[in-house]
């Protein structure tokens, strides 16, 4: 199947699974901002997103995506290696015009997958997972609000947290607009439009999720009433 044997398709597979991945990091921010407002509100939100089937029918497509796009830039990595031979290591200047994102990409994945492991373990483990297994854990499963709270109470957690969004928002700057030129759009007017598209959206997207990070680590962040 030329998606699984053609350099192109695994590409496009990369692609496809990617945008989708941006989408659902869009709904996260957007649901992580309502903790800024309202304790209440975000619990709510957590609660219609706990252990209920539509719930887990999401968590498992989202984690096969993750799955999907770990596995296909891993084979495409390891593929450019291999073509590249020694003469990688003939190469000790970055090449005009290549965004260091571009040529850092192994690494900021290695980055972002370590960090969606802390992430899951500090969240859905506790939360998801908790409520599935009836797991005894520090709060209700559902009190998603009190979760945050803990984890951005601790110093570690928050550096820990701002590098990964920040190799979050390197790893998207170069993927957004390189997606959307695998899969044709490419036009010489609108690969620039994209790329300016990209890199503003993917930084309002990041600095959503650091402003979160940031107000509860100052302890700015609304309480829980009651």
């Amino acid at each position: 199947m030329w998606l699984i044997n053609s350099s192109i398709g695994r590409k496009v597979v990369m692609s496809v699974t990617g945008i989708a991945l941006v989408l659902f990091l869009t709904f996260h921010m957007s649901m992580n901002i309502v903790a800024l407002f309202s304790a209440e509100g975000y619990n709510m939100v957590c609660e219609f997103l706990g252990a209920n089937w539509y719930a887990l029918v999401a968590t498992l497509g989202l984690a096969a995506l993750a799955v999907i796009h770990i596995v296909y830039a891993f084979m495409l990595t390891m593929r450019n290696l291999k073509a590249r031979g020694t003469e990688r290591y003939a190469v000790t200047v970055r090449p005009e015009k290549v965004e260091w994102a571009s040529q850092n990409m192994l690494v900021l994945g290695i980055i972002v997958l370590l960090g969606l492991l802390l992430h899951l373990f500090n969240f859905w483990f506790n939360m998801m997972f908790a409520e599935l297994t009836g797991m005894i854990v520090a709060h209700d499963p559902a009190d998603g609000f009190a979760y945050i709270v803990d984890t951005f109470a601790n110093p570690v957690y928050v550096v820990l947290y701002i590098v990964w969004i920040a190799a979050i928002w390197f790893h998207l700057s170069h993927g957004f607009w390189s997606a959307l030129q695998t899969l044709g759009w490419n036009g010489k007017v609108w690969f620039c439009r994209w790329k300016v598209i990209g890199i503003v959206y993917t930084t309002l997207l990041m600095l959503g999720f650091l402003v979160v990070v940031l107000a509860f680590a100052f302890g700015i962040a609304p309480s829980l009433c009651c």
